[in-house]
């Protein structure tokens, strides 16, 4: 297991297609919280997230095979919690989704001067308007400014094209504008 930290994700995937199911215990390490992070904020209701994330794993592990190892593992992963996510998005029959844009809210949080109270109430208001939007612009917005993953990322996730991660990203950022009712960059 400590020989699993100095390797990559890619190489810990190609040991678990190997028959190294241990390996697989690694690579749950990494993306658990990950994972747990990115449920929690794009389902909202989060009750049983821990049970998603775990059926997430399986998942994963049952279709290894299917990952080709000369690509990023992370996409790939995050690409099986999207599927599953938005499956019991469906089985929750959630309506009146709209999404937010997270740039407003995010750009006061990496200033040096933001004392950690400022972020931590920033956090908790972000965390209320996300809850409003949209799952299709809540997830772009969890994946890029939570996740950090790139547009092309974003983009192999969603299986959508390049074009349109930034387009979901500009309508998020205007629905946030609208649940915020006033500029979202703005905290008194």
């Amino acid at each position: 297991m400590s020989d699993s930290a100095h390797k990559t994700d890619e190489e810990l995937a190609c040991e678990v297609q190997a028959g190294d199911s241990s390996a697989f215990e690694g690579l749950m390490k990494r993306y658990e919280e990950r994972l747990l992070r990115y449920g929690r904020r794009y389902l909202v209701r989060t009750e049983d997230i821990e049970d998603v994330v775990q059926d997430v794993f399986l998942k994963t592990y049952e279709n290894i095979n299917s990952y080709n190892s000369s690509y990023r593992f992370s996409p790939w992963i995050y690409r099986i919690a999207h599927n599953t996510f938005v499956n019991v998005l469906r089985k929750q029959s959630r309506q009146s989704f709209e999404f937010f844009d997270f740039d407003t809210i995010i750009a006061p949080l990496s200033g040096t001067t933001v004392e950690e109270k400022d972020i931590e109430m920033q956090s908790e208001a972000l965390e209320k308007y996300l809850e409003r939007i949209a799952p299709k612009y809540r997830e772009v917005l969890i994946l890029y400014y939570f996740e950090e993953l790139s547009y092309d990322e974003i983009a192999e996730v969603l299986h959508v094209p390049i074009g349109t991660v930034g387009v979901r990203l500009r309508r998020a950022r205007e629905a946030l504008k609208k649940v915020c009712g006033k500029p979202c960059n703005t905290y008194e």
